[in-house]
Order: structure tokens, then sequence, then C-alpha cells
């Protein structure tokens, strides 16, 4: 879908602001609220606009350690592969699993309540994924930056010398 001017500024309006009523989006972009909704709903259906959620604090939940986890697998076959990611699927502490080149196969990110949380976790759910053959976890000491979302503008502009 090639994005004009105007879907930009829905998407960073939405980005800002998910919670916007559409006649509060239609006046920040300067359209009437039904050609405004018609953009929406084009933009959801043509995948751009890929849902909407709550950012909800891990902290407010009690988890207030991430481990970064590293994974290697015995193998690259399809198999295997598919094996690993239906189990990691069933990890409720996994928030992010990323397949990665390089030297390890897989990138997780894991919620933990504390260390020893983290320990039961490695244990009981990590260390029980088919297939592995090495698991390296680092903690996040802190965060530096966490973009929800890739910006809007930056997508569109070619990058400076």
């Amino acid at each position: 879908m090639d994005l004009d001017d105007i879907d930009r500024a829905i998407l960073k309006a939405l980005q800002n602001n998910g919670r916007i009523t559409n006649a509060e989006l239609a006046e920040t972009v300067g359209l009437s609220p039904s050609a405004c909704s018609r953009r929406l709903d084009l933009l959801e259906k043509s995948g751009v606009i890929e849902g909407y959620t709550a950012r909800i604090s891990p902290e407010a939940l009690g988890y207030k350690m991430t481990a970064l986890v590293h994974i290697s697998l015995s193998g690259q076959f399809a198999r295997t592969l598919a094996e690993f990611e239906e189990a990691v699927r069933r990890c409720p502490n996994i928030i992010v699993c990323y397949m990665v080149s390089g030297q390890y196969d897989y990138i997780l990110r894991v919620a933990a309540k504390d260390l020893k949380d983290y320990e039961r976790i490695h244990r009981d759910w990590l260390s029980a994924l088919p297939h592995v053959v090495q698991i390296n976890s680092s903690f996040a000491l802190r965060p530096i930056i966490e973009r929800l979302n890739v910006d809007v503008d930056a997508a569109f502009t070619a990058p400076t010398a």
C-alpha cells in the first residue's frame, strides 16, 4: 500500500494515542470523520495497522527482571525448528522470540519476577525446550530505549550523509 501524507499523519496520531476517537483523529489530520474512518479501515485491512493494544507495565505485575536468552539448537531441520517454536509458544514468560542469524539460532526475551523465578523458568521451561544444545542468558540492567513502532516519517525519507 502506498501511504500518502494523510495516511502517515493518521499513523503518527495513533502511535501517540491509540485511544483517540475517530472525530479527534479526523480533526488532527484534516479530514471529515467519514473520510478518516474509510482511511483507517483501509490501513487496517491492508495490514499497515496490525492491531491495537494496551501497554502494560511488567513491573506493575511483579516482573522486575528481563532476561535475554540466546539459544542454539541441534540442527536447522524444518521439524526441529517447528517443534522448538511450538514449545516456545507455550511458555508464558517468553515475551519475544526471534529466529536469528549468526552464532545462535534464537533470541528470547523472558520476563521473570526475580532471580529465583528465572531459575524456575530456566529449569521448567527453557531447559525442557526440544533440540536445545546451548542456553546463554544475560540480564537486562535497565532499558535505554524501547520503541514500540518504527518512526513513520523516517520510513519515507532518505538518510542524510
